[in-house]
C-alpha cells in the first residue's frame, strides 16, 4: 500500500469514531479536556491495535489463502465500506443513551468503533504485508488520524450540535473511501 492509500483508509477507518465523537460531544455540551482526551486516546489505541490483532491471526494462516487473499481483502472492505454508507442514509436522532465521561462507557465505544479495523487487519495479510514492521506504519496512522478526528469530533459536537454531523455525512465518505480501497485491491490483483 501506498502512503496515501493509508493515510485514506485511516479516515475510513476513523470516520466511526468521529461520528460517535459528534454525538459524544453533544452530549458533553461543554469543553471538558479530560474526558475528551480520555475518549480520543481511547479510540486512537483500539484503532491501532485492531488491526495488529486482526493481522497476527491470519498473517500465520496466510498461505492458506493465497489464491483468494485480494478477493477476501475486497470482500471485507466492500462489506465494511457498503455498511457505513447504508447506515449514513438512516435518519436517526441523537440519543442520550450514553455518558461520554464513564471510562466503561468509552471503553465499550472504542470497542464497538474499532471493529472494522480488525478485519482491516485481516485484509492486510491478506494483501501481503508480510512483516511486523511494514504494519507499523499503516497502524500508527490509523491510530494517529483517529485520535486526531476523534478530538476534531468531540470539538464539533461541543460548538455546532447534531445538525452539523448529518451535513458532513462523515459515515457515507468513509464508507466510500473503504469502497475504493478494496476496488483497487482487487483490480491490482486480478490486472497486475
Amino acid at each position: 500500500m501506498t502512503s496515501l492509500e493509508i493515510w485514506f483508509l485511516a479516515v475510513g477507518l476513523a470516520m466511526d469514531c468521529f461520528a460517535v465523537s459528534i454525538a459524544s460531544g453533544i452530549l458533553l455540551k461543554q469543553f471538558r479536556l479530560r474526558p475528551m482526551l480520555v475518549m480520543a486516546l481511547f479510540f486512537g489505541l483500539f484503532q491501532a491495535l485492531m488491526p495488529l490483532f486482526g493481522w497476527t491471526g491470519i498473517h500465520f494462516f496466510s498461505h492458506l489463502f493465497e489464491q483468494v487473499d485480494h478477493w477476501i481483502a475486497f470482500g471485507i472492505l466492500a462489506f465494511l465500506g457498503g455498511r457505513m454508507v447504508v447506515e449514513s442514509f438512516k435518519d436517526e436522532e441523537v440519543r442520550h443513551e450514553f455518558d461520554p465521561t464513564d471510562l466503561k462507557v468509552v471503553f465499550m465505544l472504542a470497542i464497538a468503533t474499532s471493529i472494522d479495523a480488525l478485519a482491516v487487519g485481516v485484509s492486510f495479510a491478506c494483501i501481503g504485508i508480510s512483516s511486523l514492521q511494514s504494519l507499523l506504519s499503516p497502524i500508527a496512522v490509523i491510530g494517529w488520524v483517529s485520535f486526531v478526528l476523534s478530538l476534531v469530533g468531540l470539538t464539533l459536537g461541543i460548538c455546532f450540535g447534531c445538525g452539523f454531523a448529518r451535513k458532513m455525512k462523515a459515515e457515507r465518505w468513509g464508507g466510500i473511501i473503504l469502497i475504493a480501497i478494496g476496488c483497487k485491491i482487487l483490480t491490482e490483483h486480478l490486472l497486475g
